[in-house]
């Protein structure tokens, strides 16, 4: 059956998406050998597998046998949500045709800006049986606790042998034209931050966050789940019958709940994982996304002193690891990026209000432009000198290459910013109104008892990374942004009518 293929084949794909860096890497310098960038025919394997499940889900709507009807209602219907996206589609392609017309920077950009949100589009017009839910949730959970565990065990692995899996010998940076760096250290110190089989600490961050959703969903259900087999078991002893066994049973659209066990060994993995990254991007998002999921399972007069002892503990917990390890907090040049970025964008975006063009900004940007470091003006540049090809900043002053300008990317540090740099004030406006519609529509299927556990997940994993998004470049992981918009899709079908034969 077209259906169940297509939706194992989107199994296999948001299971081997966190793996992606690592097998490329690999796979690149088995081929290749040591000292070469991921080779294009390996890297491109995730957007050809998206590319044939969306062709799948295509074909599926023309060839039912009410395809008329399908037709009508699935891909003619439209809602608000639907009306942003094309909006969007299409300034993209009018911008970009006015800014610089430049189609393989433009395709780039389209490949990080639209690709997930298109399979979206498409995936909310096919149906996804309750099998896939279940099976999705067992998926994230187990390969979340994979990931996870291998990325606490590269703490304590040599150099060496990250460079003898093909990694670069460099750390903390990125060479569009050479191998992946085996881990970023946090500024001014030798402290290694976590990045797992994944790119970076940040994109592992912000993945880490769809099954640290998943669990707070799952704890919820684990709970009643206890509660209703305290109930079956004390009506069976009222009523003489047998006592029913003790196994999980389906609760709120979950069909088996894991045990506590499992769930406490995934949650410390996770958590773990989550901290060592040092991403604070997503240690924001996770205490965010505890507080939504908290307010809303206790009650309204509890609420207050929950959410004030809460955050008395998060302060003080924040002053005393940040007096200890003042560094992992206040990174300067990171923070200081992080204030500015933002700023030239705004100043990009009142020089540009019709925007710049698609790929002209963010990772697109990066793939098309030099390695660049900016130091403080009073730093020693003399460590780079082992790197020639690297272009160092003292303050704004170039002293690395000589020979020529560098060009180098333009990152705002803030994915609404960057949408907006390209595609204009209007886009920005649209991607920004595209979000929040998202965002409430997924609050109201939390009170639809038939998609509320999957439409939780989501809600939670989508707003941690929509509050990231301020000061990252959070959509750009394919892990990240092709697995939640899948997940937006199954939880937010266009309702189709029922047809008779």
């Amino acid at each position: 059956m077209l259906q169940t293929f297509r939706e194992r084949l989107t199994l296999v794909l948001l299971a081997l998406l966190p793996f992606h860096a690592f097998l490329v890497t690999v796979s690149t310098k088995l081929i290749a050998g040591k000292g070469h960038a991921p080779l294009a025919v390996l890297a491109v394997w995730k957007e050809g597998l998206l590319g044939v499940i969306l062709l799948l889900m295509v074909v599926e709507l023309f060839t039912s046998r009410e395809r008329v009807l399908r037709i009508s209602y699935s891909v003619l219907r439209t809602d608000a949500i639907d009306v942003l996206v094309l909006f969007l589609l299409l300034l993209g392609a009018v911008v970009t045709v006015f800014a610089h017309g430049d189609w393989k920077l433009a395709a780039l950009g389209f490949k990080y800006d639209f690709l997930p949100i298109v399979g979206f589009f498409i995936a909310r017009r096919v149906e996804w049986s309750q099998r896939f839910q279940h099976a999705v949730v067992n998926v994230l959970l187990a390969v979340g606790a994979l990931v996870a565990a291998y990325g606490i065990l590269t703490v304590f692995l040599p150099t060496a042998f990250f460079q003898w899996l093909g990694y670069g010998p460099a750390h903390s940076l990125y060479f569009a034209a050479g191998p992946l760096a085996a881990f970023q250290q946090v500024s001014e110190t030798a402290l290694r931050r976590v990045q797992s089989t994944m790119s970076g600490p940040n994109q592992l961050g912000l993945w880490m966050l769809i099954p640290f959703a998943l669990l707070l969903s799952l704890v919820r259900a684990t709970r009643e789940s206890s509660k209703e087999k305290r109930s079956l078991r004390l009506a069976a002893l009222a009523q003489g019958r047998p006592l029913p066994p003790l196994v999980p049973s389906a609760v709120e659209g979950w069909r088996a709940v894991p045990s506590r066990w499992l769930l406490v060994v995934c949650m410390f993995l996770i958590v773990t994982v989550l901290f060592l990254s040092f991403s604070r991007s997503a240690w924001i998002a996770a205490v965010v996304m505890v507080f939504v999921k908290v307010s809303g399972s206790v009650p309204r007069h509890l609420l207050k002193r929950a959410m004030l002892g809460g955050a008395l503990i998060v302060m003080f917990l924040t002053v005393i690891v940040t007096l200890l390890f003042p560094s992992v907090f206040f990174r300067l040049s990171s923070s200081r990026g992080h204030l500015v970025r933002p700023l030239q964008a705004i100043g990009r975006m009142i020089s540009h209000p019709l925007g710049m063009g698609l790929g002209s900004a963010g990772p697109a940007s990066n793939r098309v432009s030099e390695t660049c470091v900016f130091l403080r003006p009073q730093d020693d540049p003399g460590w780079a000198k082992t790197t020639p090809t690297l272009c160092v900043f003292l303050g704004t002053t170039q002293v690395q290459p000589l020979d020529h300008v560098c060009r180098c990317p333009f990152l705002p540090e803030n994915w609404y910013l960057q949408i907006g740099v390209e595609m204009g004030v209007v886009g920005f406006i649209l991607f920004v109104a595209l979000t929040v519609f998202l965002l409430l529509r997924l609050a109201r299927e939390l009170k639809n008892s038939g998609t509320r556990e999957l439409a939780s997940v989501v809600f939670l994993a989508f707003l941690g990374i929509s509050i990231a998004a301020l000061v990252l470049h959070s959509w750009e992981d394919s892990a990240v942004a092709v697995t939640v918009w899948l997940l937006a899709a199954v939880a937010l079908p266009l309702v189709q009518p029922k047809i008779t034969p």
